[in-house]
């Protein structure tokens, strides 16, 4: 990525350099197990499935070696698995290293002359150039892709790859013959990755890197012009997608990701001429987000797992290092406290080696010394960090609130206490609003789990309230709504921070030695109201009482009891997590249930948590959390009106919440603690030109229902409702055919009974799933999506239920399977109706009967439906047809519909 002028530079500054030079080495040591010896190409395209690359045993993910194309071994119990769904699931990161591989190589030989090195790397630009047309763009997951599932794999492998190039062309290294070849490459991939614009999104800040090193490889103006100027472009990812104070919508894990695809846009950027870090508001952007991460980093130096994050994660690994040595770098600022925090993660204890989609250099090497070192990174900090690491100050991060996420963090040397609030995060984000996490005396007592794998069904608790520390109402999870944080404030040794979501306020107030926590809930109507605690270690109760057998409705719960006789005075609990414990003292008019759930992600191991389970039009939890790991214990809480007193081994303390905050009276000494906030209202336009206009249709009255025998003959087809033009086609990798191949007619009819659904179905082959076909286990989306079939949307009344059903053929015989639609009401019985074939396709007649429902002429339903197209030798579905207005892409939207995309059906 760098120039010809550049490179001279580096090599100089590499003579200089004792950590450039011992960089350099280490990578040439890496390389030189590729040279003469390079791994195999695989000859398949990448497969995400359940069960490809996991261990049939014991669920574990199979390492990945780089030199093992057909035994796949797993790290858990040793043993080794051979199959094409293993091999496809190696293929994903043999794809990745190998790129990786070929930039490691051009990197060596464009700054020390290796001319193996080169060679090498021009080998591996070539064999990829003949085969890549050979990789079917065909069966993707989200977005169009050749050698993989998804199209910000694609723009990973390609940056890589044309940095390969880009280093031994500019090194005057690249043959012609291998220059011609990589332009066939970009040529495509360009196509790919161009048509697929994910909005504001982790994975469109990687489609620009890519674009943008597609657009200096061929000197294209208007493409380069185009990604860093465009809507979803370079500049406005740096501005939008990186909040006011730095952190990516996203949260940490996807924010991290998300900074390295854009540090490598900017680097492409400035070599296509366009350097955006000389505008002042951009590199104070590109410093606040580089600050964000260190700012919420746990004391151990994981990262939260908010959102869909891994769990556990250190920053340690070389993949994050990188982000601070060359963001630093390119900042320029010798005196910025973050080179205190990255000489702090070099010291911290080396975390074991991980697999990314965008840091592989590790994979099949030696587990890490006793420390991590600047020698540990990749090629491209040999091209970009700075030669000497500068001496900075302690690292000692205090109290914050990131406005933007809404994430209040409350420090007391190395305690951490976490509320959050802020929005929900989009597609990535969880129903967790008011979630609190506590990480102290080196355990994580209360922690976020994050979220395990994305094609395993466990995905369902990680992204449920019950799995967080958040309050839920109506045993259901949160809608996906925001928080805000209505309080902050830090004073000598005590802080608070208050989070608002709906009908629910949580009050967090932390000393020297405790957390007081409040949670309350103010309603019109009686609401039951559950707060989970899902501690480490081992639980165990101190106060009197009986456990008996309860319920707590959930498929992954199990063990559920109610603690019973427990008098009026407070549920005392401990935690021990070997020599350290934690107190929880609760006082709420309530029941308490402990029961059995999954633990954190890739633990293995069930865990037991609590629920307070509490009803009530307006109700109040009190908690305290011990933290002193018994140096003074708490001996009594007491609640006399808003008052809140708290009685130590040290004495006792009363609390107030008052109009202007709240106010602490330790000891005699009084604190005051402000920061009241008021929620920013954002303004609507007088005149909204986006809001869409709902379809429309009629569902026509019937004296006599229907004959439910699949063909629409016996319908009254006097309104038909049409799904035949390009906007309502959604799309996997080609675009609409036309009303000819694929198009669908439907009649709606109704009577006191039920409402009545023909559908006439026009393609050339009608392909389904038969009733004993064996589970495809790609994700956690169900098999019959990848068939022929209707996905029906219907809400009665205006606010109320949304009964979703997924229908497809089941046999020759005309029988149909019916599902319920994920996060829908309703059951399959609900539901009867039969299939044909016709000559022009098929047709499918069906009764919907929902219960309470009576129609009367004149009344609307909102209703929507959804005609699914498979095609022959295709594992997933090709499109869909949806009557409400389709366009786009159909990645990820499983069965769901959103509610606010529904027409109206008027009965007649």
């Amino acid at each position: 990525m760098l120039s010809a002028t550049e490179l001279d530079e580096r090599r100089s500054l590499l003579a200089q350099s004792g950590d450039l030079a011992g960089l350099a080495r280490h990578l040439g040591d890496r390389a030189a197990r590729v040279i003469g010896r390079r791994p195999a190409v695989p000859r398949m395209k990448a497969l995400l499935s359940v069960d490809g690359g996991v261990c049939p045993d014991d669920g574990a993910v199979l390492e990945f070696d780089p030199w093992s194309q057909g035994d796949h071994r797993c790290p858990q119990c040793g043993r080794s698995f051979r199959g094409e769904r293993h091999d496809r699931a190696w293929a994903r990161f043999q794809h990745l290293w190998l790129a990786e591989q070929a930039a490691t190589l051009a990197a060596l030989a464009s700054l020390t002359g290796n001319a193996a090195a080169a060679r090498e790397a021009g080998g591996i630009l070539n064999e990829y150039a003949s085969r890549y047309f050979e990789y079917p763009n065909r069966d993707n997951v989200l977005g169009p892709s050749r050698l993989f599932f998804s199209t910000y794999l694609e723009s990973i492998w390609l940056i890589n790859y044309l940095s390969a190039a880009m280093l031994l062309r500019e090194a005057a290294l690249l043959d012609e013959s291998v220059a011609e070849a990589v332009n066939s490459v970009a040529d495509e991939a360009a196509n790919l990755i161009g048509e697929f614009d994910e909005g504001f999104s982790n994975r469109q800040v990687w489609h620009n890197a890519a674009l943008a090193a597609i657009a200096v490889w061929f000197e294209d103006e208007e493409l380069g012009s185009g990604v860093l100027q465009g809507q979803t472009g370079i500049v406005a990812q740096m501005v939008r997608g990186f909040g006011e104070d730095g952190m990516w919508y996203e949260g940490e894990n996807y924010h991290l990701f998300a900074l390295r695809g854009q540090l490598i846009a900017l680097a492409w950027a400035r070599n296509a001429g366009a350097d955006l870090l000389a505008e002042s508001k951009l590199a104070q952007r590109l410093a606040l987000a580089l600050r964000a991460p260190a700012i919420t980093a746990l004391p151990d130096r994981t990262f939260p797992a908010r959102k869909d994050s891994r769990f556990g994660q250190s920053l340690a690994q070389p993949m994050y290092l990188e982000l601070w040595e060359v963001g630093l770098a390119r900042l320029g600022d010798p005196s910025s406290e973050l080179w205190g925090w990255l000489a702090d993660l070099y010291q911290s204890p080396p975390p074991k080696a991980a697999v990314f989609d965008s840091y592989l250099y590790e994979a099949g090497l030696p587990a890490p010394a006793e420390s991590r070192s600047r020698r540990d990174l990749s090629w491209w900090a040999l091209l970009e960090m700075a030669p000497t690491l500068p001496s900075g100050s302690s690292w000692a991060p205090g109290s914050v609130l990131l406005d933007s996420q809404g994430l209040a963090i409350l420090r007391e040397g190395r305690r951490y206490v976490s509320l959050e609030c802020g929005s929900y995060g989009g597609g990535h984000g969880h129903p967790d609003r008011l979630h609190l996490t506590l990480h102290s005396g080196g355990r994580h007592w209360l922690a976020d789990p994050g979220t395990g794998s994305y094609v395993s069904r466990d995905l369902f608790w990680y992204r449920s309230t019950l799995a967080h520390n958040a309050p839920r109402l109506d045993g259901a999870n949160q809608p996906a709504e925001d928080a805000w944080c209505a309080a902050f404030d830090v004073q000598r040794g005590w802080s608070w921070a208050r989070g608002m979501f709906g009908e629910v306020t949580r009050t967090l107030v932390a000393g020297p030695t405790y957390i007081l926590d409040v949670l309350e809930l103010a309603g019109s109507a009686e609401r039951l109201l559950e707060v989970p605690w899902h501690p480490a270690g081992e639980v165990l109760v101190e106060s009197p009482g009986t456990w008996v057998a309860d319920a707590l409705p959930d498929e992954f719960v199990t063990a559920a009891e109610r603690l019973t006789d427990r008098g009026t005075d407070p549920v005392r609990l401990q935690f021990r997590d070997g020599s350290e414990t934690l107190g929880l003292h609760l006082l709420f008019d309530g029941d308490l249930i402990r029961a059995t759930g999954p633990g954190l992600p890739g633990s293995g191991e069930p865990c037991t948590f609590l629920v307070c389970r509490l009803r009530a039009r307006n109700a109040r939890l009190v908690a305290v959390l011990d933290t002193s790991n018994g140096a003074t214990p708490i001996r009594s809480i007491q609640a006399d009106g808003p008052g809140i007193s708290v009685e130590t081994a040290a004495g006792t303390d009363h609390h107030l919440p008052t109009g202007e905050g709240w106010d602490v009276t330790e000891r005699g000494e009084a604190y005051r603690l402000a920061g009241v906030r008021r929620q920013k209202t954002e303004k609507k336009p007088l005149i909204d030109l986006d809001r869409r206009t709902p379809m429309r249709a009629a569902a026509l009255h019937v004296a006599q229902a229907p004959m439910l025998d699949g063909s629409v003959d016996d319908f009254d087809t006097g309104e038909p409702v049409l799904l035949d033009h390009e906007d309502q086609y959604r799309r996997s990798e080609e675009a609409y055919v036309g009303p000819d191949e694929f198009c669908a007619t439907a009649f709606v009819n109704w009577d006191s009974d039920a409402l009545y659904l023909g559908v006439d179905v026009a393609k050339a082959e009608v392909i389904y799933r038969s009733d004993d076909a064996p589970p495809l286990r790609l994700d956690n989306d169900p098999d019959d999506l990848h068939s022929d079939g209707l996905q029906v949307y219907l809400r009665p009344e205006e606010g109320g239920a949304v009964y979703g059903f997924l229908v497809v053929p089941a046999n020759d015989e005309g029988g149909v399977r019916v599902h319920v639609a994920e996060g829908c009401a309703g059951s399959p019985e609900m539901v009867t109706g039969a299939w044909t074939r016709t000559e022009t396709g098929y047709s499918m007649t069906l009764a919907i009967a929902l219960p309470d429902w009576s129609g009367r002429p004149r009344d609307e339903i909102e209703f929507d439906l959804v005609v699914n197209e498979m095609l022959p030798d295709r594992s997933r579905r090709a499109g869909q047809l949806v009557w409400s207005g389709g366009g786009g892409w159909v990645y990820l939207r499983g069965d769901r519909q959103p509610a606010a995309r529904f027409g109206v059906l008027e009965l007649r």
